[in-house]
């Protein structure tokens, strides 16, 4: 039994020994890791024409509905939240909503 017992302690010791030199040689001559350097600027924002007139966009009509709004790309993109979540904007709505893009 204590033959057993040298024998596990002497292969432990082995393996363990095995494995640091191991260890040192994969990180002994390696180069230290390059030095990266991104360089980027991000794009311009696009550029939008000023917003039509109420009465453009709303065909002489008290409201602006969608499809109105699909004649302006940002209105439309923005329309829920110039419309608080309504199906048509109101004059002061857009003028509000107008003053916000601004």
């Amino acid at each position: 039994m204590k033959s057993r017992n040298a024998l596990l302690s002497v292969l432990a010791a082995g393996t363990l020994a095995f494995a640091g030199a191991s260890l040192a040689q994969d990180t002994a001559g390696q180069a230290p890791p390059p030095i990266v350097t991104v360089r980027g600027v991000p794009p311009t924002a696009p550029q939008i024409a000023p917003p039509p007139s109420f009465e453009q966009l709303s065909g002489g009509g008290k409201w602006i509905t969608q499809e109105q709004a699909d004649a302006y790309p940002p209105l439309a993109n923005d329309f829920l939240n110039a419309s608080h979540g309504a199906e048509r904007i109101g004059k002061t709505q857009y003028e509000a909503w107008v003053k916000h893009l601004q």
